[in-house]
Formats: structure tokens, sequence, C-alpha cells
């Protein structure tokens, strides 16, 4: 790529080109490091899949072993959700399909799995209406029309939809009444629902991968973008036009409006980063994936991030006026510190230093660095991947991703799901494997973070090829478990043993003059001389959507002091004095109207 080209090579296409010299070795690194016992506290996780009897839920996303097309590597999202009220997480597991017609003729569909209540889940996909067959990819939950069910939107290549929770254990299809269908052309990726304009009623954030045709894709080998090693490869996604995202706002009867263009949303960039496609200037698009919405400036108004693939991300800062300014470049987020675009898929979203401000986490390629920006003060962010400890895992190719305080120690952890794209390399004996570990981070509460992964049990160790990652407590013992959609096999569910051993509190908003599922609603808790801030947000990991309920470790402090809400609405609600070790639920207006222990 030429100088002149106003472009910015990525990481990824960099690696290539040196990887094709034969350089590639004297640049990586990643291993399971002896690290120190944890002396307190110590957490394993436990693979329960099969106990859990979510076994048979297969991932397909085309060919198992010799993918021809990057559209049968990116994999598939997960929720984790309560989408009966009872209390209890449910599992909804996107699904793909295939490009072989004997295996897309059977319109594989997508998984719901209802939460007994005693470790094991129900397979209730063939009565809940569930039943779109196609290339899935993200989800994200809300309740967008305030009824007091959670809904579901999933993202596809082709038309979106829309699941309105019906509350009764079933949901309809209601995407094209109301207007979020999308275009049969676009490549839908991750997503979020938002309050942008903060009336009470949820937005939808929609990213949009890049513009993908099969009678028109690159093969294999066909050009510097399809090879790996000197091995054919699917194409990766400079070969392809990027995406354009887009934003619809809730009219409050159902029905959503597009308001992409006057928003600010579908050409961040300006007018400057344009392409000539077919007759007409089009913006270039951005390669959107992993997409997040929360407050970044405490200004009290969400803006959007979004993990760009080979190029710079997305920060989109709300303006408050229903229109939105990119920042994400001189806001010290788009880039790495060396200014290079990384391929980023996952972001996770989280207060991990414990200063009162939200930062950001993004999974990237192999060989490169998991991106940690800290944010340190009105939005603005800095590079701390490397001071803070993550370099010494540069070999894995992150999707899902998530900062959560495993050990309850009032301090956010980090968990990475990994897994590489290119089936052609799982024979092959390269410096990078296509199967892959998870990783796991321990917090170390002076801004750096430890690799623990070796000590937090061999289901941690097993090697798989992560996508879709969510964090909830599905057992509602206290800690926070993991669930993982794994390309081309069943789930892996891991329960958190041991991280109950601090206290803890769990905090269910709901709103009442705001949105109902309370998405955007900023929580502080203080205890033991320090406090803590989180705030209810919808998608986020690799396209999937976390528990809704807020978790907050309280380390050995035997009471919270004070418990802060500042709901979307404006209204600002404290409560003080309150026992540790229990559910909350508080209501906007109404107060805490149910508080329980673990069974």
């Amino acid at each position: 790529m030429s100088s002149n080209s106003g472009l910015i090579w990525s990481r990824r296409e960099f690696m290539t080109m040196l990887s094709r010299a034969g350089m590639l070795l004297s640049f990586t690194s990643g291993y399971y490091p002896l690290s120190r016992p944890r002396s307190a506290n110590q957490v394993v996780f436990t693979d329960v899949t099969a106990s859990a009897r979510l076994l048979h839920a297969t991932n397909i996303c085309g060919s198992r072993d010799n993918k021809q097309f990057l559209l049968e590597e990116m994999g598939c999202g997960v929720a984790l959700f309560d989408y009966d009220n009872d209390g209890w997480l449910d599992i909804f597991l996107v699904n793909g399909t295939s490009l072989d017609p004997a295996i897309s003729h059977l319109h594989p569909t997508s998984y719901l799995f209802r939460n007994n209540r005693d470790g094991t889940f129900t397979d209730v996909t063939a009565r809940s209406g569930l039943s779109h067959s196609g290339w899935g990819q993200g989800c994200c939950v809300g309740d967008y029309d305030n009824d007091g069910f959670e809904d579901l939107f999933v993202t596809y290549w082709g038309h979106n939809v829309l699941y309105h929770n019906n509350g009764d254990g079933t949901f309809t299809d209601v995407s094209a009444r109301a207007g979020v269908e999308g275009t049969e052309w676009r490549w839908g990726a991750g997503c979020c629902f938002l309050d942008y304009d903060r009336d009470g009623h949820l937005d939808l954030f929609v990213a949009n991968y890049l513009n993908f045709d099969l009678e028109t894709a690159p093969k294999r080998g066909d050009s510097v973008y399809c090879r790996y090693n000197e091995i054919a490869v699917p194409c990766g996604p400079l070969g392809f036009a990027g995406g354009t995202n887009i934003l619809y706002r809730n009219r409050g009867d159902g029905t959503f409006e597009d308001v992409s263009e006057q928003s600010g949303i579908v050409n961040p960039r300006g007018p400057s980063v344009m392409v000539f496609v077919g007759a007409n200037w089009r913006p270039r698009g951005s390669y959107g994936m992993g997409a997040a919405a929360a407050d970044f400036d405490n200004d009290g108004w969400p803006d959007i991030y979004v993990a760009c693939d080979s190029a710079p991300s997305l920060l989109y800062r709300n303006n408050h006026d229903g229109t939105f300014r990119e920042i994400a470049v001189p806001a010290g987020c788009g880039l790495d510190e060396n200014g290079v675009a990384l391929s980023g898929m996952g972001v996770a979203v989280a207060d991990y230093d414990g200063d009162g401000w939200l930062d950001i986490a993004r999974t990237n390629f192999s060989e490169q660095v998991t991106t940690l920006y800290r944010n340190y003060g009105n939005g603005a962010f800095e590079d701390a991947s490397i001071k803070a400890g993550l370099g010494v895992n540069r070999k894995y190719l992150g999707f899902g991703v998530g900062f959560v305080d495993f050990n309850n120690d009032g301090w956010k952890d980090l968990f990475l799901a990994n897994g590489h794209v290119y089936s052609q390399i799982a024979n092959r004996k390269l410096h990078i494997s296509y199967k892959e570990p998870k990783v796991v981070y321990r917090n170390l509460g002076n801004g750096r973070f430890q690799d623990v992964s070796f000590e937090a049990g061999k289901a941690i160790r097993a090697e798989n090829l992560a996508r879709g990652c969510a964090f909830g407590d599905f057992d509602n013992d206290g800690d926070v478990d993991v669930v993982i959609n794994n390309l081309d096999g069943p789930p892996t569910l891991l329960r958190n043993d041991g991280g109950n051993r601090n206290n803890w509190m769990i905090v269910k908003c709901v709103g009442t003059r705001s949105n109902r599922s309370a998405i955007g609603t900023r929580v502080r808790v203080t205890s033991g001389g320090r406090s803590q801030i989180d705030e209810v947000m919808s998608g986020s990991s690799y396209y999937s959507q976390n528990d809704l309920r807020l978790h907050f470790g309280l380390g050995k402090a035997n009471k919270v002091d004070d418990l802060a809400i500042a709901w979307p609405s404006g209204l600002k609600e404290t409560f003080k004095h309150l026992p540790v070790n229990q559910f909350l639920v508080v209501e906007e207006t109404g107060g805490i109207v149910d508080s329980r222990k673990p069974r």
C-alpha cells in the first residue's frame, strides 16, 4: 500500500508481510507463565457443559475442516439473559448455516435454553419461536417496548431479526414491521440497545462488518489478503469494502427510524473518506465488529465504541442533540500506541483501575497485543496494554472478552476467549495453532494484571475455537460464570468455583421513567473504604450479551455503606447501610423492591 494512499497499514497486514519473508517468529510470544500461586480466594473454572445438558447445541458455520470464505470463520455470539423473568439466567446461542445444501436445507436455527435452577438447562428452542435460519452473527438484549420482558435482536449476513418477547416463553419475529431488518447485502456484526436521546425508549445500534457477496468474493490464495505463511486461506477483510454502521431511533410505537445519516453514524470520519462505487461516491466503511454503548466522558449521555478489523476503531461521542461526533483517534482509543490500526474483534468496558472512568479492552488478531485503553478523564484514553502486563500473550487470536471480578475482591479481572480463523493451519506445525486456550488475567489493583490461566483450571487451558463469550451468575451463587459459543462445536459453560469466598452484591435495575431494562444506568457502590462504578449495558464482548444485572465484588467488607444510582432519566437515588451477599432489585422511584440471599 503506497504511503500517499491516506490509509493505515493494519497490524494483521504487516505481520502477514513479515511472515512471508520468514521474519515472524522473532515477533511472537505467548505462553502460560509459571505465575505465583494465589494465596487467597483462588478461583477455578469447571467445565459443566455436559452436566448442564448443552452438548447437543452444535454450532454450524460453513465447512468444519476446510473453510473457503471469511463468512465461515467468524462464528457467532451468545446471550445470558432472563427471558422468562424467573430470576435465573437463560442461554441463547446464535447459530449459522452452511454452503453445503445437505446441511443448509435442514434449516439450522439458533438455540434457547431455559435455566432449570439446578445447574441444568432445557432446550426450549422448538416452542420459543426463535426459528430463523441463516448466517447468524451477533445478539443483544433490551426491552424495546417497555412491557417488562427482554427482547432479542440477532444480526445476520443478510436480514437481521428482532424478536419480540411475548411474555409467555415465546418470541415473535417483528423485524419487518419494526423496520430493523436491514438489507440482504449487509453483514450485521455487533449490536447494542441504548437510549441515545434519553426519551425512555431503547434505540438500536448495529455495526456492519463488510460488504460480502458469495458470487464475487475472491477465492483462497487470490491475493496477498488471501495467504498466510504461504498457505492459501480465506481472504481477509481488506479484500472487501468495509461496511457502514446503522443507528435506529425508537419511535415509541413499536417501530424504528433509520437515523444513521442525520446522526453522523454512517460516515463517521467525514466526507473525505469516500470511495467510488458504481456511479456514486460512498463511505469507505469501517469494518465494524464488536460494539458497546457506555458513558465514557461521564456527562450522563451514552457514547458508542466499535472495535474495527484492520481499520481504526470508532468512538462516537454523544452531542446531546441526536447527533454523534467520531473521536476515537484523537481521543486515544482508535489505534495502538504506535499509531497502528489493529484487527479489533471484541470489546469489554469497565473501570478496571477504580478511578471513576470507564476503560476499554479490545481483542485483536494473533501476533497482536490485547489492547487496554485507560480512560484518564473526560473520555480521553492512553494505551496501557504493555505496562498493564497484557503483552505476555501475543500468539492468540482473541474474540470474546470481559472485565469481570471473578474472585470478588473488588477489582475487575479480564477474561479472553481465543481461537484462530484459518482452518488450513490446523495440521501444520507453525508458531500458532488453530484451536487455542482461554486466558485469565487477575487484576492486581495497581494498574497491572497477572496471567493466572494455568492455576484457573484445566478448563481454561483446554483448546477450542472460541468466538462469542458472555458473563453472568447462571447458578445464582454470588460469583460470575462464563459461557462461550465455540465455532463448529458445542458451547462451553464454565462454572466459577471459589469466587464467592469473598463478599458480593448483585443489583438488578428496573426503569420506570427510564427504559424498563435500565440500560445506561450508572451504579456506584461504596464499601470497605473504596468505591466502584458499573453501568447497565447491552451488547459488548464479541457479538454477545452479558447479564444485565450488575455484579460487585466486596472483598471482606461486611456491608455496603452507600449504593448510588444515576438513572438515564436524570433521577439520582441513594441507599445506605445494606447487607452483603444478596441480590437486590431496585426500581426507579420505587426503591428496593426485592432482596434475596442466594439459594
